[in-house]
């Protein structure tokens, strides 16, 4: 952030004026892009989110000014937004029997992100190194993977795909008898994308400061949270794929895991020390960061199977508009630490009534779609 405001001239609060820029190029594009994934295929969105971030990479290492990186910034957030709507509904067209294995994987590949930039610019900085040479990787890498998807053939269409011996046509014929309600099990999924990004959101940007400043840890300790918080969500993610692969089924982990995170903020906030901290950054990570919204948005196509791109769209709109006004809540409580936690734990535990509502709903629709196929 420092070489960026240099660069730009202007503060590291400019800087973070550009990376909310992010969040308005999402919402502008999110819902349109969905829909538009569903009518023109998974495909041409995955190379135009790579293209795009190809073009905010070269654009925000060769800008001057904050108005300029800006421009920028939105485009990252239209990129992002281009491969929501290409990635997730293409895997769960390509893996149909194992759905949410395949959307948490994607949240593996986000963590390992995660984990692997921080150590990068530390050795850039420790080197004395441009700092621009973090972008040129990613830079690198989305060259690579484009031409590695524009010469890889077709994606799965919406019909067939022989070599799976598996047609997604099929597959969304046996869910043609479901017939989920778009106001009351749409509304229940808009608002867990929107709870479940807040959930992890919350803990994840004021878990250190918490446990430096209300449960009296020093420093280094307080910012290693983080990283029993990253091990626990990377934790989740394999421990979700071993049960799917046991055909456990996806809307059997939602309610169990929001329960868990749910009772592991409630210990965090009523015993506010050392040891407890630690134990519940790993679990809150684990049940809150570990793919869970993944799992969310893969249950939701059960219920809409016509439409993945549009559902994705919705379905992540509505956790980009978390990302947006949460910080705005916490911002008034930041005075009282204590609080924020607190309200995480209120966000919680209606996540937990929503997705026991949103797992009736499911048995209900289900069975009543068993016993329609039955006669």
């Amino acid at each position: 952030m420092n070489s960026l405001a240099t660069q730009w001239n202007t503060t590291t609060a400019g800087v973070a004026v550009v990376i909310s820029s992010l969040g308005i190029g999402r919402l502008i594009v999110l819902l349109v892009s969905g829909a538009l994934s569903d009518k023109f295929g998974r495909k041409p969105f995955v190379v135009l989110g790579a293209c795009t971030y190809l073009i905010f990479f070269i654009g925000i290492i060769l800008s001057k000014n904050i108005t300029v990186a800006y421009v920028f910034g939105i485009l990252a957030g239209i990129a992002n937004s281009f491969l929501d709507s290409g990635t997730y509904p293409a895997l769960m067209e390509m893996f149909p029997d194992s759905k949410g294995t395949a959307n948490v994987v994607i949240k593996a590949f986000i963590s390992a992100g995660q984990f692997i930039l921080p150590l990068m610019v530390s050795f850039l900085i420790a080197s004395n190194l441009w700092f621009g040479w973090s972008f040129v990787f990613c830079i690198a890498i989305l060259i690579l993977n484009g031409i590695f998807m524009v010469t890889s053939g077709t994606f799965p269409k919406i019909s067939t795909t022989e070599e799976n011996n598996f047609s997604v046509e099929a597959e969304e014929e046996k869910n043609d008898t479901v017939k989920a309600n778009i106001w009351i099990d749409g509304t229940l999924f808009i608002l867990y994308g929107y709870i479940s990004q807040s959930t992890f959101y919350l803990v994840s940007q004021w878990l250190s400061e918490y446990g430096q400043k209300v449960a009296g840890m020093n420093t280094t300790s307080a910012h290693a949270l983080i990283s029993y918080y990253s091990i626990g969500s990377l934790a989740c993610v394999f421990f979700t794929a071993a049960l799917a692969k046991k055909a456990v089924k996806e809307i059997s982990f939602l309610s169990v895991y929001t329960l868990i995170s749910f009772l592991s903020l409630l210990v965090m906030y009523l015993v506010p020390n050392s040891i407890i901290c630690t134990i519940m950054a790993f679990t809150v990570g684990f049940s809150a960061a570990g793919g869970v919204m993944q799992l969310g948005l893969t249950v939701m196509s059960d219920f809409f199977p016509q439409g993945k791109g549009t559902i994705t769209g919705a379905f992540y709109t509505a956790g980009s508009i978390a990302s947006f006004t949460i910080p705005l809540i916490t911002g008034v409580m930041a005075s009282n630490l204590a609080n924020i936690i607190l309200f995480d734990v209120f966000v919680a535990l209606a996540g937990f009534v929503i997705t026991v509502l949103i797992t009736i709903r499911y048995h209900q629709l289900f069975q009543k779609a068993k016993k329609e196929l039955l006669k």
